[in-house]
């Protein structure tokens, strides 16, 4: 058996090529010499004629990854999807209908009609901070300044009086001069408190012609003595045919597109 073995390790050991060790080593021999090369640094942060500062090319690609991993975030917190999402989502409630439309559904549309209701502030954006950066014009610091201006505005808009006023006292700022004063730190949990409001102050306004509904039904069941029936297997169809003859879709988008004030 020793013997055996002993036959077969050789054969192994012979079968080997030459020519793939001299390869082999060759490409170690040059991999080890490029690892070895000094590489660039990760970080470099130089100071610009203007009194502002220069980011190297390794840290801006970070800096766009760490916003790509936020960017769900800011979406809910600097745009109107979440005044969409959560009125669209009372309406599929109101209308008894489940799942229809699907969540991705609405999402979706949220997500669009967010791009319609925000485009003139994403190009106010594009044009005063992400063109003159990449031409070089501006640096990243004046870049992200301009780049918050127009969405600061959008907000500020749209957020009431007294949600700022509950969150400057929480974080002890005194008032503010002016609203272009008001620091993103408190402007951006008062902009989705306000949010939450106005959303469900149009849930319901929506929820209420589709209560009616429900009632009458209701109560003309109880007073057929068809009790065990369900009031929402009757109403469900009478909720629908109104809701598409009023052409509730285009009254629902439209009034929550109109109810943003962008300037």
């Amino acid at each position: 058996m020793k013997i055996y073995v002993n036959h077969f390790m050789k054969k192994c050991f012979a079968s080997i090529n030459l020519r793939n060790i001299t390869l082999s080593g060759f490409l170690l021999f040059v991999c080890t010499g490029v690892m070895a090369e000094p590489t660039l640094p990760a970080l470099i942060i130089e100071d610009t004629a203007s009194g502002g500062k220069e980011y190297s090319i390794s840290l801006q690609v970070l800096m766009f990854m760490t916003v790509l991993s936020v960017l769900p975030a800011l979406l809910l917190a600097v745009t109107s999807f979440t005044r969409i999402i959560i009125v669209l989502s009372i309406l599929r409630q109101a209308l008894g209908t489940a799942q229809t439309p699907s969540n991705q559904i609405l999402i979706g549309l949220s997500l669009f009609l967010s791009f319609f209701i925000m485009s003139p502030v994403f190009t106010q954006a594009y044009e005063n901070a992400y063109q003159p950066y990449i031409a070089e014009k501006i640096g990243a610091d004046e870049a992200i300044a301009r780049l918050k201006e127009p969405f600061h505005k959008f907000m500020i808009q749209q957020t009431r009086e007294t949600d700022l006023e509950l969150f400057a006292n929480l974080s002890g700022d005194e008032a503010y001069d002016n609203p272009e004063s008001v620091p993103f730190s408190v402007l951006m949990p008062a902009f989705l408190t306000s949010e939450l409001k106005t959303a469900f102050q149009i849930g319901f306004m929506l929820f209420i012609p589709f209560l009616i509904i429900d009632l009458v039904v209701a109560s003309v069941l109880m007073a057929m003595g068809m009790m065990m029936l369900s009031p929402l297997i009757i109403s469900l169809p009478f909720k629908l045919m109104l809701f598409v003859l009023v052409d509730g879709w285009s009254l629902v988008i439209g009034t929550l597109a109109a109810s943003f004030m962008v300037t």
